[in-house]
């Protein structure tokens, strides 16, 4: 069995730059499979994470477009409208609810960020009830403000390095000319909070001028309650908007749904360039030893080893090719991820390409079914040759 393997190894080896193209075309088309099927995997991981990292199951905003509430939530964007604080103790008659946490957030610009400057996000929150729901939380120095209305901030990871500040250090507030102290600096999550600015937010409403209002009540569900019958009470609540964290979830991933057709889509051509390369080197290859196959016939060989013989150069191709395409998704899943990104309307932090050994083993296992069917036509084409017709036809 090992000399078989040595005899079509030479035998690729004779057209060593169409066997080159060959095994590239087949890892091309491995890469696009792997990363795809990484892809799928991956990004429901890291919407997953995201929306566990948010510490509550739903967040009631002000009245408005629920896709502008879902970027609010998730990306810490700056489409600001407000609620009144009252809000809050609506919600908590509420027995469905276990814990809540208002949040005010505000944006404006600062010069310092960047060469031409840039938005600076402040998010005022309840010392009380924010750290409770995001545990996850941890600090690299200092810790949270003890009180909801002092002039202090915790800065996360980004943050802090964007301001080039440390505990104890004064930060200002571009516009407004306030002074805070930062009290704490979080480790980094990968997350939005990375570039926040916490403020509490009773401070945050008279800094910038917005008494009694908030932007967000984050609240998290009892455990055994139906959140279903619980955001129904919620809709009945005046000038406000109800976002389920499951229902944006639903949401994204039918937004994104369209990339993964296309995504797939472009897959499946790389598959079938890949079948159509491999069919054309085999028969090629077939084509050009027909003699060499009529004499090995002559002096015995079986229609059945011809086949085994150009099967098993079909497989070693698309072996090596498979190789080369799991190693290209490894090694290119940065810029992968990097295109995939300018591809969707949202992407949730962390890695969106996740590769594992199984991943990659389901990858190799197709790749080597695609060519081995592949192989069957040239090998079956190979096993018909005739001993006599093809000598006959050489001295032609």
């Amino acid at each position: 069995m090992l000399t078989i393997y040595k005899v079509c190894y030479k035998n690729l080896l004779r057209k060593k730059l169409r066997s080159s193209l060959t095994i590239i075309g087949v890892g091309l088309s491995a890469w696009v499979l792997a990363s795809l099927m990484g892809f799928n995997k991956g990004y429901e991981a890291s919407l997953n994470r995201d929306i566990d990292n948010m510490g509550f199951q739903i967040v009631v905003t002000a009245k408005g477009c629920p896709y502008e509430a879902a970027t609010l939530m998730l990306k810490g964007g700056t489409s600001l409208r407000y609620m009144k604080e009252s809000i809050v103790q609506e919600v908590a008659a509420n027995a469905e609810v276990e814990k809540m946490t208002p949040m005010l957030m505000q944006a404006i610009f600062d010069p310092n960020k960047g060469e031409s400057g840039g938005m600076a996000a402040y998010l005022g929150v309840d010392p009380a009830t924010y750290p409770q729901m995001k545990t996850y939380l941890e600090f690299k120095q200092g810790g949270w403000f003890k009180d909801a209305a002092a002039y202090e901030a915790v800065l996360g990871y980004e943050a802090a390095e964007l301001e080039q500040r440390e505990v104890g250090d004064i930060l200002l507030i571009p516009e407004k000319n306030v002074e805070l102290k930062v009290v704490g600096i979080l480790k980094r999550t990968g997350t939005q909070d990375d570039g926040t600015i916490f403020i509490p937010f009773k401070a945050v409403q008279k800094i910038f001028d917005k008494p009694g209002e908030l932007t967000g009540l984050g609240i998290k569900v009892k455990k055994d309650a139906n959140i279903a019958l619980l955001e129904e009470k919620l809709y009945k609540l005046p000038d406000v908007q109800v976002v389920s964290l499951a229902q944006v979830k639903q949401t994204i991933m039918n937004l994104v749904s369209t990339a993964k057709v296309m995504v797939m889509s472009i897959a499946i051509i790389a598959v079938l360039i890949a079948m159509v390369g491999v069919i054309n080197t085999i028969l090629m290859s077939v084509f050009e030893r027909y003699q060499e196959i009529g004499i090995l016939k002559s002096i015995g060989a079986m229609p059945e080893d011809i086949f085994k013989l150009i099967w098993i150069e079909t497989f070693i191709l698309c072996l090596f090719g498979g190789l080369l395409g799991t190693v290209m998704a490894f090694g290119l899943s940065q810029i992968t991820e990097l295109l995939i990104r300018r591809l969707l309307p949202y992407a949730p932090t962390g890695s969106l390409i996740l590769l594992d050994l199984k991943l990659i083993l389901t990858t190799l296992v197709s790749v080597l079914l695609i060519g081995l069917i592949s192989g069957i036509y040239p090998a079956w084409k190979a096993a018909r040759v005739r001993p006599l017709e093809s000598i006959r036809n050489e001295m032609s």
